[in-house]
């Protein structure tokens, strides 16, 4: 039984206590937030779950095996670390920390004493991602042309990171999750709307070695809510949007192709190809509740997790990027540790 201990119960806090506690191999034993009115909903829904206002209460009680990190960003590394260093294994919210020399401590502290570190990417433990992983594995789509995502609704604006590091990191670890190969460079340009407040809106395309494209749309600021990713190869292209409730993922058998004989070298003909659509069955499990589950089999069996420290410092290095970027109307920055082609 692995006992867990949850350090803040804000927006998401309530979705890990309680997915957490449904689980057979599971407790949670403690949570910490400052605020008394959180703890006294978590006395009154989990009475037997200890509350404390004091995170350091809780990485350092014995009752506690693993400790699940929710709260703002900039709390990331310090909680997540401070739990690393009392001996515990680490879940901990996207993004994983507020830079990668942060994540990057993280790993080699979670390395060094053999503990499980595990981002919380929850998209990727959807039936809909690890459907489309399966689909580009085997290869049905063909050589990989684009990435193509958009996340935008009305609000809700934060105060301590701008839209990419709140909405788009969601697009940018199910990139992660499902391509092959890694950006290598990065343009972002975005603007703020509220004086005083992050960027509310923003666009970042991404470049590979090769004919592979990415881009990301996101923002505070529309009318609609939208959640729709396009994914295309040579062979097959898929639609993915997370808000349709039965078919989330539609399997197009479309493309071009060009004919390169030596008689149309000056005409390089392009043939289009529309043929039928199809939407695969997908697992209807929550995601979050397979990803904690998933989080106490690695502490269980110290296995590597799926979305691990690596998949986390990735993600956060494109967010630099794409920051830094930004500062510079977007100018291509380079990823930290891969060389742009």
């Amino acid at each position: 039984m692995i006992r867990v201990g949850v350090i803040g119960y804000g927006y998401w806090g309530p979705n890990l206590v309680r997915n957490f506690s449904e689980l057979r191999d599971a407790q949670v034993t403690a949570v910490a937030d400052r605020r008394p009115e959180r703890l006294a909903q978590v006395q009154r829904r989990y009475p037997g779950v200890r509350v404390m206002t004091e995170a350091a209460d809780l990485i350092a009680d014995p009752a506690v095996d693993a400790v699940v990190v929710a709260t703002p960003v900039a709390l990331h590394f310090e909680l997540a670390n401070a739990a690393l260093h009392a001996g515990k294994h680490v879940l901990v919210e996207k993004p994983m920390a507020s830079n990668s020399d942060e994540a990057s401590r993280l790993i080699d502290e979670a390395e060094r004493r053999r503990l499980v570190l595990m981002v919380d990417h929850t998209f990727i433990y959807t039936g809909a991602v690890q459907k489309i992983r399966e689909l580009v594995g085997t290869g049905e789509l063909g050589d990989l042309y684009y990435y193509d995502s958009v996340r935008i609704n009305l609000g809700l604006f934060q105060h301590d990171v701008d839209v990419l590091w709140d909405l788009a990191v969601h697009d940018l670890s199910i990139m992660d999750f499902v391509l092959p190969q890694q950006p290598v460079a990065v343009s972002a340009t975005g603007l703020a709307h509220v004086p005083g407040k992050p960027k509310n809106i923003a666009y970042m395309t991404m470049f590979f070695d090769g004919p592979m494209i990415a881009h990301v749309h996101a923002s505070w600021l529309a009318p609609v809510k939208v959640r729709r990713t396009l994914l295309g190869g040579s062979r097959r292209m898929i639609v993915f949007d997370d808000l349709e409730t039965s078919e989330k993922i539609k399997v197009y058998d479309s493309g071009i192709s060009v004919d390169p004989s030596p008689e149309n070298v000056y005409q390089m003909l392009v043939g289009y190809r529309t043929g039928d659509m199809w939407a695969p069955k997908l697992a209807v499990s929550e995601a979050l509740a397979v990803e904690a589950a998933h989080f106490v089999d690695c502490v269980t069996n110290n296995a590597r997790p799926q979305s691990d420290g690596e998949a986390g410092l990735r993600v956060v290095r494109l967010l630099e990027a794409a920051s830094a970027s930004m500062q510079n109307h977007g100018r291509p920055v380079d990823i930290q540790g891969v060389t742009a082609g």
